[in-house]
């Protein structure tokens, strides 16, 4: 794997004066910045230990990326953000609206080098092939050639690490876990980090005290998009681990992919109980609903004959704290048709 940045002459600078310390949690340090804290830190970013300075301009893509450092009061070291505009519902959703007004938003596309080099970013939150992409140019190896630091979404891991080392046979929801560790150790913010995790944790453990005594768990199937073919959630997908915490299973958990598509005999042939319709701008649930259960090949599927679906946002099921809250109305659902 290409080594997420960190400026080379500061590197050998900082090795040359010999101060590189050990810490605890496995975490090196080099020197300590005015308020106490370690000024860089080492941590393991898809299977690679990384070391970076505390970042002061930080730039992250989309909901992913703006909420894990929003909900860690970190909205106050960021340069800005860029979403796509299909992410706008997903914002006036959000507990965190309000950091999305204080923070400039520097795109409404997809994440670019240029938006960066000219945003005078030093650090860069994103996930591979959902914002960096050596077809449109901006990688980790490419954002260090120019002096930007990177860090990549755990959840992704499975994906880019496919040419380098990988540490990727996690559940998105440990994923989630291990990015904002990570993210407290990199901007200093370890106790906020620690908190949160906990909190969250204990919220998907409530919710598994709600699952039923009895009975196989409600089988699921996710439709993003798509109709030739459904654009769905595979096990390195966060809905996978969404839709195990609230106390169902995945008809597509088997699959090792992210988001993916599959054919619509799969679907018929797996049974579902229960549809999560994602929900964002250009395509409202209503008309996907709609859609489906326009099918004749769908009518026998037990979720559209009994018409269950459930409808969730997209800021909800891609990589965030919002994750929890999507399992919580999940399971709620669950519960209210027997499962």
């Amino acid at each position: 794997m290409t080594r997420p940045p960190f400026p080379r002459a500061l590197t050998a600078g900082l090795l040359a004066t010999g101060l590189l310390l050990t810490a605890g949690c496995g975490a090196e340090v080099e020197q300590k910045a005015a308020d106490g804290k370690p000024d860089t830190v080492t941590v393991s970013n898809c299977g690679k230990e990384v070391t970076y300075t505390r970042p002061e301009r930080a730039v992250a893509y989309d909901v992913s990326g703006a909420e894990k450092m929003f909900a860690l009061g970190l909205a106050g070291r960021m340069r800005g953000y860029v979403m796509n505009k299909l992410g706008d519902p997903a914002i006036k959703g959000s507990p965190w609206r309000e950091k999305y007004t204080e923070v400039e938003r520097l795109g409404t596309e997809r994440i670019t080098r240029e938006i960066v080099v000219d945003a005078n970013a030093d650090w860069v939150l994103a996930g591979w092939n959902s914002g960096f992409s050596e077809e449109r140019g901006i990688t980790p190896a490419l954002l260090d050639k120019v002096g930007v630091a990177s860090y990549l979404h755990t959840e992704t891991c499975w994906d880019y690490g496919k040419k380098n080392a990988r540490d990727t046979d996690v559940s998105p929801l440990q994923a989630l876990y291990t990015d904002l560790d990570n993210l407290g150790r990199i901007f200093g913010v370890e106790k906020r980090a620690d908190k949160l995790v906990k909190d969250l944790k204990n919220r998907v453990a409530a919710v598994k005290k709600t699952w039923p005594d009895k009975g196989d768990p409600a089988k699921v199937f996710v439709y993003d998009s798509g109709t030739d073919q459904p654009f769905t959630a595979g096990r390195h997908a966060a809905p996978d681990s969404i839709i195990t915490a609230a106390g169902g299973t995945n008809v597509f958990g088997d699959l090792d992919k992210g988001w993916t598509t599959v054919g619509w005999e799969p679907v018929i042939k797996a049974k579902p109980d229960v549809i999560v319709i994602v929900d964002y701008a250009d395509q409202p649930a209503k008309e996907k609903i709609a859609y489906l259960k326009s099918l004749p090949s769908l009518k026998s599927v037990p979720a559209v004959k009994n018409n269950r679906f459930h409808v969730m946002s997209y800021g909800d099921v891609v990589s965030g704290p919002r994750n929890v809250t999507g399992a919580e109305d999940l399971g709620r659902y669950l519960r209210s048709v027997g499962r």
